[in-house]
């Protein structure tokens, strides 16, 4: 709070795409006495995680659960599978999928990467190309981002191994799903995914702290000749503790009880409930941005994430100048524009434990904020979204809305070019 820095009344709107409110119900769950983890009481608490954290990766595979950050995550996978050189296949959907090939690189892989300019998501068809090249498949893996987090597009994993399988490749699969799990449809196994890799701060609405990858068996067999030194990470170290609930080393015992608790609560609403949950709240948030008269960073539809919506400003409008506005006006706190999207873009998280209300309070603070900001806004998105939400008052009639049509004009010179 740049103008008063004493306490401010009512409460914080968080709305970056993650970490995510925690729900009083987490908080209370954790708030327990720390446990001896290799005692009784922790056995339990532990088998219970590991079997249950299957049923969101929709998975039958081991999930293994580390005390760290979705990059963490990133680099246990790596690290497990391949041998200082391999070949890797990347995608470039925005800032993670950046992130995640230049560790490639630091690990000594080498990582290729199919570039783009950050307005969609995965093209499988660009895949298939490639891999139907690499005729010798020296291709050992195909890495991609469900939901690219910097802009706001889920890219269609399921075509992405449709690419690969029409090759015949064997190249193992690879998906960050960090803020895709638990908000948008993710299938481990029907998709043929190898690894998915996913941290604990998104929509299982926990602190960060946990970082997942579940492994299929193709992978565990490919990760026994890998070279890449490891030890905290190795998959293997952590097979014969988990089949009896404990960790090879240290876990975040207060974090479990959480996940514990946060799965029971995706149990209770049921999974596929959730994702029709976000698909709503993301297009009512995409309708006010149409009616403010801004783009969204993911011009394509088909794409446009239930997690998070990615909003360009004109030109000459800072977005990190109309962030601050948002804080110290309306105390809310609003995502960054990142890598090249920098003070070009910001974004609204809509996900994890949210509600109409939240969602429509957000946008108020956000409209509130574009004008004082300077921003131009054709119409109110906020009455937009209001009337889309008291028009689909439950999953079922949201499905049967009409969706938000791409705007036909040609793309507007007011936006900077990413």
């Amino acid at each position: 709070m740049s103008g008063n820095e004493g306490r401010r009344a009512g409460r914080h709107f968080l709305q970056i795409p993650g970490p995510s409110p925690i729900p009083e119900r987490i908080l209370r769950a954790m708030d327990m006495p720390v446990i001896d983890h290799r005692g009784p009481q922790f056995q339990k608490l532990g088998q219970r995680v590991l079997a249950k954290i299957k049923g969101v990766f929709k998975t039958d595979s081991h999930v293994f659960i580390y005390p760290t950050s979705g990059t963490g995550a990133w680099e246990a996978a790596l690290a497990n599978l391949f041998s200082p050189g391999d070949l890797v296949l990347m995608y470039e959907t925005g800032h993670f999928a950046t992130l995640w090939k230049n560790m490639a690189a630091r690990l000594r892989l080498r990582p290729e990467f199919i570039g783009s300019d950050w307005r969609g998501g995965v093209d499988p068809q660009r895949i298939e190309s490639r891999l139907r090249e690499d005729a010798g498949h020296s291709i050992r893996a195909v890495c991609v981002v469900h939901n690219e987090t910097s802009t706001g597009a889920t890219s269609r994993i399921d075509e992405v191994r449709k690419a690969i399988d029409a090759v015949g490749h064997p190249a193992l699969l690879l998906v960050d799903t960090v803020s895709g799990l638990a908000c948008a449809d993710y299938r481990h196994d029907e998709w043929g995914v190898d690894v998915s890799v996913s941290g604990s701060q998104k929509g299982l609405m926990l602190p960060p702290g946990l970082g997942f990858n579940a492994v299929s068996e193709k992978a565990l067999a490919f990760a026994r000749k890998a070279e890449t030194a490891k030890q905290f990470w190795a998959w293997e170290e952590m097979i014969a503790p988990n089949a009896h609930g404990f960790f090879p080393s240290t876990p975040a015992t207060n974090l479990l009880y959480g996940l514990d608790v946060a799965i029971d609560m995706l149990n209770e609403e049921g999974l596929e409930h959730v994702f029709a949950r976000h698909q709503r709240y993301g297009e009512a948030t995409r309708r006010a941005v149409a009616a403010w008269g801004l783009e969204t960073i993911c011009l394509d539809p088909r794409l446009h994430s239930p997690v998070l919506t990615g909003v360009m400003l004109p030109k000459g409008c800072d977005a990190d100048r109309f962030r601050t506005i948002a804080l110290d006006r309306f105390d809310i706190s609003l995502g960054t524009g990142l890598g090249r999207l920098a003070s070009k873009a910001f974004r609204i998280g809509h996900l994890g434990d949210t509600n109409e209300l939240t969602l429509l309070g957000a946008l108020a603070g956000v409209e509130m904020s574009l004008r004082l900001a300077g921003v131009i806004c054709e119409a109110s998105g906020v009455l937009a979204a209001m009337t889309y939400v008291r028009e689909t008052s439950s999953p079922e009639t949201a499905s049967r809305a009409p969706r938000l049509r791409p705007n036909s004009r040609p793309l507007s010179e007011r936006f900077s070019t990413i």
